[in-house]
């Protein structure tokens, strides 16, 4: 212990090395996240005003999609703004208390990403599985429940395993990607990380069994819905935009995850592309893949169209 505390540095900044690579395409790499990050708060604030404003969509599968896309957009801002500035600068710094602050809110992101979609599998079983009952067990206070779990969960987990990384004292400051992240951190630790690695590994323990139970609803409204052709369009509708998000999700933080947590040999260039998959296409493709699937949605943003281009004619 004390020869870890003699070695280790009282950092105060972080060097973020995942730029290395792309000096010569600065102009077009900060052009391209731009416009992917307008895009990202364009489609999720599209969708998170229109149920907010139609009072037909305060229904409790339209109230969790509008968490998930508040939840895109807290989790892109933790990143989007520093890569641009970062894209701007020949040196690449983030202060000790701004890369646990990153890493916090990317951390809270993802697990919370994780939780809505079991909250929403679980809105989607009863109500194709359990349509007589739907209205006595998704009350607003269930509802309310459920949106409380599905972010007070993340937010404390990920305050408790940022918190076990922060009494930690480092040997280094080098990070070898183009955001903060816990086991980039904990790859400079002096002392050994065992709680973290457990903590690590309990978090991955809760993604599986929620992803089991994700598994477990879709295999019931499967078995539901092939009885009859109205179950078949009703889970067309509303369960394949769930279900393609699901994927999704698993695919890009699996390969962050593995990439991670494992010294994969790969160029740099492709582990930052690998990196950055959860912070482009979730935030995307959710509000779209979700927006065009529910005719609710479709018809309540067409409606706000039609209405502005009148205004806009008036005068």
């Amino acid at each position: 212990l004390t020869k870890a505390m003699e070695n280790s540095t009282q950092v105060k900044f972080f060097y973020l090395f995942g730029l290395q690579e792309t000096f010569n395409n600065k102009s077009v790499y900060f052009i391209l996240t731009l416009i992917t990050y307008l895009l990202i708060i364009t489609v999720n604030l599209t969708l998170i005003i229109t149920i907010i404003q139609e009072k037909g969509l305060h229904e409790p599968m339209y109230i969790f999609l509008c968490s998930l896309c508040v939840n895109g957009l807290y989790g892109t801002a933790g990143f989007y703004p520093k890569f641009l500035l970062d894209l701007q600068s020949d040196v690449q710094v983030i202060s000790y208390g701004g890369c646990f602050t990153q890493a916090y809110v990317i951390y809270t992101s993802v697990i919370c990403e994780m939780s809505t979609l079991t909250v929403m599998s679980f809105d989607r079983y009863v109500a194709i599985c359990r349509p007589l009952l739907y209205h006595t067990i998704m009350t607003s206070l269930t509802v309310r429940k459920l949106l409380l779990f599905s972010w007070c969960y993340p937010l404390f987990i990920s305050l408790i395993a940022l918190s076990l990384t922060i009494r930690i004292p480092l040997c280094g400051s080098r990070i070898d990607k183009i955001f903060c992240d816990n086991p980039s951190i904990l790859k400079h630790a002096c002392l050994p990380i065992t709680i973290n690695q457990i903590l690590n590994k309990c978090i991955i323990l809760v993604h599986v069994l929620q992803l089991l139970f994700i598994v477990f609803s879709y295999c019931q409204i499967v078995r539901n819905c092939v009885k009859s052709a109205k179950g078949r369009i009703k889970f067309t509708q509303t369960c394949v935009p769930h279900l393609i998000t699901i994927v999704i999700y698993i695919t890009v933080t699996l390969f962050d995850t593995l990439q991670g947590w494992n010294n994969v040999n790969i160029t740099l260039n492709m582990r930052n592309a690998m990196a950055v998959q959860f912070l482009v296409i979730p935030p995307v493709l959710n509000p779209v893949i979700y927006g065009l699937n529910l005719q609710q949605i479709r018809r309540a943003v067409f409606r706000k169209c039609k209405a502005h281009k009148v205004i806009d004619m008036r005068h």
